[in-house]
Order: C-alpha cells, then structure tokens, then sequence
C-alpha cells in the first residue's frame, strides 16, 4: 500500500501535468508499391511516404500569460517499409549527416514562444524557400509526380531543412505545421512572413568557419481563391556558396486549382534553373493531381530534366486515402535523372508509376 499511493498520486500529476500543457501525438504512416523503368536497370519496390512521409509527432501548446503562448513540436521520419528511422544534419554541411537507421527528429524539433506579433521558433525546421516549393506542387513534392525542380536540385543539405535556427514567423496559426505547405494549405487571407537564420556551429578563425551559416526569406499574399509568394534564401561554404530563390502562385477556381512556380538557383559557379505549372482538379470524392517541372544547369555538359506527371488520390475517410501517379522524366545532356530506384544513362528517359495507401492518425 506505501508504494501503491505514491505510484497514484505520481500518475495522477503527471497526467494533469500532460493536460495543462495541451500535448499531442500524431502522424502518418505511408506505403506504395513503386516501380521505375530506365535504359540501364529497372527495379520494382514498396515505396515508402509517396503521399506523405511516414512520421510520428509530438507537439504542446501552454498559455503563460500577458498574451503569450510557448509551444514545442518534436517530428520524426520514419520508413515504414523496413521500420528504419531516418538520418538528420547536425550542421547543415556534407559532414553533419548522422542517425541513419536510428530514431532521430529529423523532420522537426522546436521551442516556440509567440504573441499577436508572431512567433519566434529555436531548433532544427524547414527552410521558408522549401515551403515555397511544396505549397505549389500537386504532389506536394511527393512520390512519383514529385517537381523535378526538387529532384535535381543542386542546392545542398539545406535545400529542406535547417539545424541550430532561428525563425520569426508572422501571419499564421502558433506552432503550427507549417505556413501554408502543400497546395489550398493556407486558411483565410492577408499577408504571412517566415524568416528564418541558422547556423553551422564552426569554431573561429579556420577557412571553413562560415560553413553551414545560412538565411532564409519567406514573403506570402493570400485572398483566399488566390495566393501569391516569393522565398529567397542562402548557405554559406568556403568551397561556394549556396543560392536558392523562388516564386510561386495559384488560384482555386472551383472546378480546379492551378499552380506554378519559378526556381532559380547558384551553387558556386554553377546556375540552376526550374520551373512548374500544375493543377489539382476535384473528380468524386477525390482530386486528379497534373504537373509538368523542368530543371537545367549550366554545369558541363548542360544537365536538365523534363518530368510530365498524372495522378489521383481517393480518399477512404477522414484520415485514410489511396493514390496512384505516373511519370516520365526526359533527361537532356548529361543528366540522369530517374524514377522509383531506376538506373537510366544521361540523356535517356525513365518511367515511374506508384499505387498506395496513407493513414493518419
């Protein structure tokens, strides 16, 4: 009995501790059964997060008075396949990879405080310009329709996420999952700002000391129907810098939402750029998902690939949906860009076809 009160009373506070603080736990789990095609091998597979990645989450919100709120959100990728965790970047460079195959938040992983005047976010998020790529792609950058734009990006290990930040938000919900992300994921109307700056945590005095620092610039316009933004953000290296930049818009008619954006980028000497136009169209209870993306550089051998992509998500509920897509990715000079684990030589094609099934919970 001594020790059974005690272990009550320690659950009873604990589990209002866990009330007050408004904790939830969330996320998705997402197959596909993939197949890619190209002209040196093909390879069929069970694809993981083709829809949306497989995550799991942990987010709280808690009002600490004068206005204020304070918030946390601890985000981790997982592949669903093979029950592998995914690997994260210390320091935003090539060195910094770590955790593959073990439980990291590598998506997400946050402190927040923030009032009427915004919020400030410390830790590990995504960069404002990679937000600005997913809001105006129908596949959310996603599975086999994915903007090539994203696929054969030259821009490094920010191109998504960045560690060791700093980010001012303004204009959208506190703690929320992202501003905007992915095509009709803004709500309501007026203006929203992300900035956002990181560090690479390099001691002094070395020629690699700036490595890793970085900056990103997030500007959005909503009306509701019609959403219009731009992003600019960049990387420090002592072997070149990173550039990357875009703008994007879309308007929802009813019938069907179009979309487009414009990418352009810099990695030392190299130039890049991309460019997507797309739709999503309401057919039954589900969308049919359309998108053609190019992306070229001028690196040797003029490297650009062309991706034509059809698709349709169906949803089953609430929280479950099935989805199929189709691609094909036309490579120019000496690119080799292919599909769904597919080998394909430069300037030879590739095809991608998936079909599978996401729950939320």
């Amino acid at each position: 009995m001594k020790t059974l009160v005690p272990a009550v009373l320690a659950a009873s506070l604990a589990g209002t501790a866990f009330a007050q603080s408004n904790v939830s736990v969330f996320g998705a789990v997402d197959l596909a059964v993939a197949r890619g095609t190209g002209s040196i091998s093909n390879e069929s597979q069970l694809a993981n997060g083709y829809l949306a990645a497989s995550r799991i989450a942990f987010k709280g919100t808690e009002d600490i008075g004068s206005g204020l709120k304070a918030g946390f959100w601890l985000e981790s990728g997982f592949n669903a396949d093979t029950g592998t965790g995914q690997s994260t970047n210390t320091n935003n460079q090539p060195t910094g990879v770590v955790g593959g195959g073990g439980f990291t938040f590598n998506r997400r992983s946050h402190i927040s405080v923030g009032g009427d005047w915004g919020e400030i976010r410390l830790g590990r998020d995504f960069v404002p310009q990679y937000l600005n790529m997913a809001d105006f792609d129908p596949f959310d950058l996603s599975g086999s329709g994915g903007s090539q734009v994203l696929n054969s990006a030259i821009t490094g290990p920010t191109l998504v996420r960045a560690s060791n930040s700093i980010s001012y938000l303004y204009g959208h919900g506190f703690n929320a999952a992202a501003v905007g992300y992915g095509p009709g994921g803004f709500s309501g109307s007026g203006f929203q700002f992300h900035a956002m700056y990181y560090m690479g945590e390099n001691p002094s005095g070395t020629e690699t000391s700036k490595d890793g620092n970085g900056y990103g610039l997030r500007a959005i316009y909503s009306t509701g129907n019609l959403t219009m933004s731009g992003a600019v953000g960049r990387t420090f290296y002592a072997v070149g810098n990173v550039r990357q930049n875009n703008a994007g818009a879309s308007y929802d008619f009813g019938v069907v939402q179009v979309m487009g954006m414009y990418e352009w980028d810099e990695k030392g000497p190299v130039n890049a750029r991309g460019w997507l136009v797309g739709a999503r169209i309401p057919a039954g209870v589900g969308a049919i998902r359309v998108a053609y993306s190019r992306y070229g550089t001028d690196a040797a051998g003029s490297p650009a690939a062309k991706k034509w992509a059809l698709g349709y998500v169906y949803p089953l509920s609430k929280r479950t949906a099935l989805y199929t897509a189709a691609a094909h990715v036309t490579n120019e000079g000496a690119s080799a860009s292919a599909l769904n684990g597919a080998v394909t030589a430069p300037g030879k094609s590739s095809n991608g076809f998936d079909f599978g099934i996401r729950h939320n919970f």
